[in-house]
């Protein structure tokens, strides 16, 4: 395959890798945010300490991390139709996506809120701030480097994903690297994608860290 052929099927791959990752990425923080400071909130010790709930989401996370993705993909096709209407493309794959990162997002923030300073929260206790208020003035503010970390580490983990969603009618670079690299024995397109899909990942790494550090130093200067 020459370049010219090429060149459409791998921007139009690129176009809808992004599209996928970008919106199960928002979905994932909606829904992994709450969960993880959920589980922190509740476990002993914490502002709204409840054993039942925090075992019972900790279970749900760990049985949402445990599932092989490409497993939970098919398994999730019955929903997806529902939810989308059709399981096949890049917005149907979005439903698996976001469920299969947000539980690994929810344990990346609940480690993230771990570590926020307990004095400070005490602090904020003693002045009669509410669960809410510290969750807002404090909790969020201060993990908020190590979430934009996590947050980095979740894109890259569905970029692979979207990869994997190729193989079920997901569309994508994955879905290109499959059908023109794979099943034509394309050996040149094949490597392409695999360039493109590597520098997706450097690029994403390297806006994270910056935020990162920009935000940690922020944070010293505060």
């Amino acid at each position: 395959m020459t370049w010219s052929e090429m060149q459409p099927l791998l921007e139009q791959g690129t176009v809808d890798t992004l599209y996928m990752v970008l919106w199960a990425t928002l979905v994932t923080v909606l829904g992994g945010l709450p969960l993880g400071i959920l589980l922190v909130l509740t476990d002993k010790g914490g502002l709204l300490q409840n054993t039942v709930v925090n075992k019972v989401v900790g279970v749900i996370v760990n049985i949402g991390r445990s599932l092989p993705f490409i497993i939970l993909l098919i398994a999730l096709i019955p929903f997806t139709t529902f939810v989308v209407g059709t399981f096949i493309g890049p917005t149907a794959m979005i439903v698996p996506l976001a469920i299969g990162a947000i539980p690994f997002f929810a344990r990346l923030v609940e480690t993230a809120i771990r570590e926020v300073d307990h004095g400070l929260v005490e602090a904020v206790q003693s002045m009669g701030g509410s669960v809410p208020t510290i969750i807002r003035k404090v909790l969020l503010p201060q993990a908020l480097p190590s979430l934009v970390s996590g947050t980095t580490t979740t894109v890259i983990v569905l970029i692979g994903y979207s990869a994997m969603a190729g193989a079920v009618g997901g569309e994508g670079l994955g879905s290109k690297a499959i059908t023109y690299g794979y099943q034509r024995f394309d050996t040149q397109f094949m490597l392409v994608t695999v360039v493109i899909l590597i520098a997706i990942v450097t690029v994403v790494q390297l806006i994270g860290d910056l935020a990162v550090r920009l935000l940690a130093r922020r944070g010293r200067t505060a």
